[in-house]
């Protein structure tokens, strides 16, 4: 870079960081895990570590139709999946919750969702089935579980205000839904979140898959621990004597235990946001957060008169307005310098900034990649600490969400700092879930199925 450069890292050196600090990452993310497990610690943990009463793996003997219920949003799916050993066969459909439902009774929502059901399973032959059809019912809000077909709704958020589900079994509503129809010979077995349905996803391919991560928008990760390390566990102590964790772990620091690495603008966004003192981890790392904080580097670089002249847009000055779709685009394998930058030069004309030098274009990247890197090797602390925990010889990570899927580089910064990170002879891959939300929930409720029918393992 230019005679500048000093200047440029005084700015960006506070987004390196260096092994060190990753290796503390890890050390306190395990001591937070350890608070949010034990009985008299987890009250003021801010890694809650749900139980998910999920016990088992996928073992490749489940067969038959499986339903699956998605619903994160204003659209959601009902899947059947056909499971003969590891040949899955799946059918989907997306049905709208229209607002009048969604601000409506629970009532008239869970009769929605049933009506749904109903069309369905009429388009797929699978009415008058004498066999009852067991359901997964992936449920993207708050809950409080109470066991694997047992959950509470603790808050509605994404704009539902359903009147007399707060506080109630989700599963139990949809059940009586299901009654009043009379025609649907179908069982919840299950409710889960996305994340133990992406790693249950890849674990029906791969049965050393032991983690789940979702790095979107959002953050989290699941894995299978220990019982005796789970003083939170009421339900039975039979074999195995495992179970899925679901984290929460996009809340670690908010008590200030990773302030030691947090800069002025993570303090800004976190201020400046919907739940300020919350889900601090999530928003050093995420994909609703990572455009935002290389905007405000960009802008800052800017103000100083090291990039574009010194010329600011009013689209560079407006929070949230650098997409983290940007960053991917800049990063991407092909816009080099040999292609004169072309996609930077495309992104920040998007941002009403023109006539850039290929020094610009440079910086610009450079800012991405830095933010990019710090995100990356953040989620790989906290699944390296996972990995060093489970400690088996050898172990898969189910990943989804849009930030791993569609950034260039991400899978191989996480690559390259978990190797790091894990202790001495632990073998690690990551696999990328698909539909964790849909054909996992399905296969929790196959296992669940084949564990209440057949017992075993």
């Amino acid at each position: 870079m230019t005679d500048n450069q000093g200047d440029i890292e005084n700015v960006l050196g506070e987004l390196k960081l260096g092994d060190d600090v990753y290796k503390k990452v890890v050390s306190v993310f395990e001591e937070e895990i350890d608070k949010g497990l034990g009985k008299r610690t987890n009250p003021d943990a801010t890694i809650k570590m749900f139980p998910t009463y999920v016990r088992s793996l996928p073992n490749g003997t489940e067969n038959g139709d499986f339903l699956a219920l998605d619903l994160g949003g204003t659209n959601f799916r009902v899947l059947n999946i056909h499971l003969e050993g590891k040949e899955v066969d799946m059918k989907s459909k997306i049905y709208v919750v229209p607002p009048d439902v969604m601000t409506g009774t629970g009532t008239e929502l869970f009769d929605h969702i049933a009506d749904c059901i109903e069309k369905f399973m009429s388009e797929n032959d699978l009415l008058g089935n004498s066999r009852k059809i067991p359901l997964g019912f992936t449920f993207s809000f708050p809950l409080k579980q109470e066991g694997l077909n047992k959950a509470r709704l603790v808050t509605w958020t994404k704009g539902f205000t359903s009147s007399g589900v707060e506080g109630e079994d989700v599963v139990q509503l949809l059940h009586e839904a299901i009654q009043r129809k009379g025609n649907l010979n179908v069982e919840c077995v299950a409710v889960i979140n996305d994340t133990v349905g992406a790693l249950m996803s890849c674990a029906h391919d791969d049965q050393n898959c032991h983690i789940g991560l979702i790095i979107g928008t959002g953050s989290n990760t699941c894995y299978m621990e220990k019982l005796n390390r789970v003083e939170l566990w009421d339900g039975d102590n039979e074999q195995p004597q495992q179970v899925i964790i679901n984290t929460e772990c996009g809340a670690f620091g908010d008590n200030g235990c990773i302030d030691f690495l947090r800069t002025n603008f993570d303090e800004d966004i976190d201020a400046e946001s919907l739940n300020p003192g919350k889900q601090k981890y999530e928003k050093m790392i995420s994909g609703m957060y990572m455009g935002e904080i290389a905007r405000r580097y960009i802008e800052k670089l800017a103000s100083k008169k090291l990039l574009f002249k010194g010329e600011i847009s009013e689209t560079l000055k407006t929070p949230n307005k650098f997409y983290t779709k940007y960053i991917s685009e800049i990063e991407d394998k092909e816009n080099t310098e040999e292609s004169n930058f072309q996609k930077t030069r495309q992104v920040l004309d998007e941002i009403g900034i023109d006539n850039v030098t290929l020094e610009d274009c440079r910086i610009v990247q450079h800012v991405c990649q830095l933010v990019s890197s710090r995100s990356a090797y953040l989620v790989s602390s906290g699944i390296a600490c996972l990995i060093n925990r489970i400690n088996r010889s050898e172990v898969t990570v189910a990943v989804d969400g849009s930030v791993y899927r569609y950034h260039p580089k991400f899978q191989d910064l996480m690559v390259e700092k978990i190797s790091q990170l894990i202790n001495n002879g632990l073998k690690f891959k990551l696999m990328l879930s698909n539909d964790g939300s849909g054909k996992g929930a399905a296969l929790v409720a196959a296992v669940a199925w084949r564990l209440k029918h057949q017992g075993g393992n």
